[in-house]
């Protein structure tokens, strides 16, 4: 016999910092049967969860015991409410039939609240059970946008955005480091039997110095020594626990060769900073590759921007094989708008080269942008320039 009772919510949930998908979550909650929230380990989806559907029924598949309740008993376990939040739901895949099974019958606008870490598991479990009867939206770490606060450069591209660093106020580096140590290496178990850890480590921080550049899978074998096929599985384990993300080229006819490979970015920056070894925001100032996080930085939080709006960002970036390139493309279908991100303070009319020379070569191309590390809000050359940080008076 199995007891569960609803976990307590917390008071502490109650004046958590609002995310900006609230609203959209309670919304789709009055139109789908099932509401289901992925991304990164802490990103904040049970707690958002819980303050959305604070009457829900609320039970974890981290718990073995619950987990196994769930395995060998699915219908006894979905019917202890009629209202339930069930976390990390990849972890019992075949739960999701039986979900499938309650709500085509019941059809009850927010049924069930689902969440889940492994992008590409739970992605593959709804998309064969769940097709229409479920919304999918992404929670991210914090945005700029959700913190409201004014902060320095340095500090954002150190300490990074996961919620528990921000509302425990937590020494980066190590809160990192146990990210790192626990959640990564046990998303590792269970995504892909990755028997050298301290050599996937070394391939995590081969990442880190990649940020922003055009991804070399030659490169990266070489540096850890393992051949492509293993750094092909490798990314994609990344990819599948919402550590980094590939920016794509953007194709069109423009009788020009392009370069075909992605870029690589990472979700969160604090831990590409952590994983680059940076271990106070001092460490920041003279880095090499501060300019490379600041580009990071923003299209992240660029990402965040749509994500919370639940849609497809639709980013790529633009280079050709002689070396004209533009940091970030936004094809919205029948326009095209264009960013160049630099870190630098000064505006010089070298630094729009990259997006006068895409200006010319594409007619779509209507609106184009610099963001960048200064104060000042201004249009030069055609090309708005928009400070990265606004300062709040």
């Amino acid at each position: 016999m199995f007891l569960f009772t609803i976990m307590e919510f917390k008071s502490n949930i109650v004046n958590m910092i609002k995310r900006i998908l609230e609203a959209k979550i309670k919304k789709l909650s009055h139109q789908y049967p099932v509401i289901t929230i992925t991304g990164p380990r802490q990103s904040g989806k049970t707690t958002l969860a819980q303050k959305c559907f604070n009457n829900h029924f609320y039970c974890t598949l981290e718990d073995p015991d619950i987990r196994e309740f769930a395995r060998i008993d699915p219908r006894g376990f979905l019917q202890q409410s009629d209202k339930m939040i069930i976390d990390e739901v990849q972890r019992v895949p075949d739960l999701v039939s039986y979900i499938q099974g309650i709500v085509d019958v019941a059809d009850t606008p927010g049924h069930f609240i689902l969440t889940g870490s492994h992008q590409f598991e739970l992605t593959n479990v709804i998309s064969q059970s769940l097709a229409g009867r479920t919304a999918v939206v992404k929670l991210l770490p914090f945005s700029i946008e959700e913190l409201k606060e004014d902060v320095e450069l340095d500090e954002l591209l150190y300490r990074g955005f996961y919620p528990r660093i921000i509302d425990k106020k937590l020494n980066p580096t190590e809160a990192l480091s146990f990210y790192t140590n626990t959640y990564l290496e046990k998303d590792l178990r269970e995504i892909k039997e990755i028997k050298n850890l301290a050599q996937f480590e070394s391939f995590l921080k081969v990442c880190a110095g990649l940020v922003g550049q055009i991804l070399n899978k030659n490169r990266i074998a070489n540096d850890i020594g393992v051949d492509n096929k293993t750094v092909d599985s490798w990314l994609s384990v990344l990819q599948a626990s919402y550590i980094i993300f590939l920016l794509p080229p953007h194709f069109k006819n423009f009788r020009k060769r392009l370069v075909k490979a992605p870029k690589l970015y990472f979700y969160d920056i604090g831990l590409a900073s952590y994983l680059l070894g940076i271990k106070k925001k001092e460490h920041l100032i003279s880095h090499p590759l501060k300019g490379a996080l600041f580009e990071n930085l923003v299209i992240s939080e660029k990402l965040k921007g749509y994500y919370n709006k639940v849609e497809n960002p639709p980013f790529y970036y633009f280079r050709d094989h002689v070396g004209n390139e533009v940091d970030l493309l936004e094809d919205k279908g029948t326009s095209i708008s264009t960013y160049e991100i630099k870190l630098s303070k000064t505006l010089s009319q070298n630094i729009f080269k990259g997006l006068d020379f895409y200006k010319k070569l594409n007619p779509d191309n209507n609106e184009s942008y610099l963001i960048y590390n200064g104060d000042i809000k201004t249009v030069r050359y055609s090309h708005h320039c928009i400070p990265f940080l606004q300062r709040k008076d």
